[in-house]
């Protein structure tokens, strides 16, 4: 059990080694495209959302109007 356990940290070390770090620039870029995309996304689900219950309130109410 102790060997199989060191082996898979023989081996996690090793595939670690292996990894190639991208530079801060490439950080930096992925991380602001990445936010970017979160915030379009966002968008897009809060128009799709207004739209959806804009219209069920005018199918509902008939005048759009909310009497909650």
């Amino acid at each position: 059990m102790i060997t199989k356990i060191k082996n898979f940290f023989i081996g996690s070390y090793a595939e670690f080694r292996k990894v190639i770090w991208p530079s801060r620039a490439e950080l930096i870029s992925h991380t602001i495209i990445v936010i970017i995309s979160i915030f379009a996304a966002m968008s897009i689900i809060a128009a799709v959302d207004y739209g959806l219950f804009t219209l069920v309130q005018k199918l509902i109410l008939g005048n759009g109007a909310y009497n909650g």
